[in-house]
Formats: structure tokens, sequence, C-alpha cells
């Protein structure tokens, strides 16, 4: 499973690429508006930053006006990625932008039939949003699960992205449905190495090493 990081934080996102833990990148007003820069300056440092899709959304809620926006976002590098909603206009928009060869990101989508028609129009990624649809009292695994079995029936290229991704237990149950990507905020992908046995067995070590009253180095 791919991994992408769901921030604008530029910092945040060269640790864990150093690491090799970054795929992508995954950006949205609300996350540009946290970073307080600008959209362009900030999403161009980021492609700079990182060889994988960077996610760069449209504001716009009508296709023509949409498709402008997102020829225009493409402008500021190779591997930007058009994020548009998944409405009827999106889809329109999502039809003529990867016709004409743009990677495109399908947001917003909450059923297994906004998937299907993401699909049918061409998009690259679906981003179902798993924490969501959690917060209202519906299982947000089950979306992934019917979107992978939809797409697995058909041959569908597009790539299922799991976002609104809100633990490192999300991960795991993202990676064994089969999810293609998972897009989560820098601390989510940190909190994946963490577990009580590992920091308990390492407190044991180091009291068993101090008594021995050695070095290493």
């Amino acid at each position: 499973m791919k991994f992408f990081v769901d921030s604008a934080d530029v910092a945040a996102i060269a640790e864990l690429n150093d690491l090799g833990m970054v795929d992508g990148v995954t950006t949205n007003p609300s996350i540009i508006l946290k970073s307080g820069r600008d959209i362009t300056e900030v999403t161009k440092e980021i492609c700079e930053l990182v060889d994988g899709p960077v996610s760069a959304e449209v504001v716009a809620t009508e296709a023509d006006a949409m498709i402008a926006e997102g020829r225009k976002l493409a402008e500021i590098a190779d591997n930007i990625t058009i994020k548009l909603p998944l409405t009827w206009d999106g889809l329109k928009a999502c039809k003529t932008l990867t016709d004409e060869g743009r990677m495109v990101n399908v947001t917003l989508c909450f059923s297994a039939n906004q998937a299907l028609l993401a699909a049918k129009a061409g998009a690259t990624f679906i981003s179902p949003f798993i924490g969501r649809l959690d917060d209202i009292n519906l299982d947000g695994m089950e979306l992934i699960e019917d979107i992978r079995t939809v797409y697995d029936n058909y041959g569908f290229e597009t790539q299922i992205l799991a976002a609104s991704i809100r633990s490192a237990n999300h991960m795991k149950e993202a990676a064994l449905i089969g999810a293609d990507v998972a897009t989560a905020p820098p601390n989510v992908i940190k909190a994946m190495a963490n577990h009580v046995l590992t920091d308990k067995g390492l407190a044991a070590f180091l009291s068993d090493w101090e008594k021995t009253g050695q070095t290493i180095l």
C-alpha cells in the first residue's frame, strides 16, 4: 500500500520522505488554510520535494470553472494531481481533464455508486472518506471493501485512496482490505511505529544493560 501524506507542512513531509515513507501528498483548502501559506508557493515546494503525485484541489463548483482551475493548478508541476469533488460537475471535469492526460483525484466519496461513476469518468484516484463515515456511526471500512470488490469485478484501474484516516488502526484495516493508497496526517503515520510491548521490552533491555556496567562506544 502506498502512503500519501495529508498535509502541507513541508518539514513534516520532508522528515517522512527521508525515511522512504512518502509516495505522494494530498492537500485541500482546509490544509492550505492551516499552513498559512500561498497555495501555489507551498504546493510547488512540496512537488519539488516529493517525486509522487501531489493533489491540489479546485474550489470552483461548476464544470468549466473546475477545468480552468485544474489546468492552472497543473501548471505548478508535472506531478500535480487535480483534486475534484464527487459531484456531477466534478465528474464532467474529471472526464475532460483525464482525456487531456492529467492525473485526477476525485474526493469526498461516500458510496460505492459514486466510486463506480468516478472510475467510469477515468479518475486516477478515488478518495473514500473513512473517518467522516465513522463520525455518523457508519463503518467507513465497509465502503473501502465495497469499492475494492466493484473495481476488481470489472478491472477498473482507478486507485482506491483511503482518506479521512484518523488512526493507525485505520491504516492497518485499509491495507488488509487492499486499498491502493492511504493518505494520513504525519502524526498518524508515525503512530504506526508505536506499541506498548515495544516500549516495555526496550525499557527492560535498557535496565538489564545498565546492570552490566558495559558500554558499546
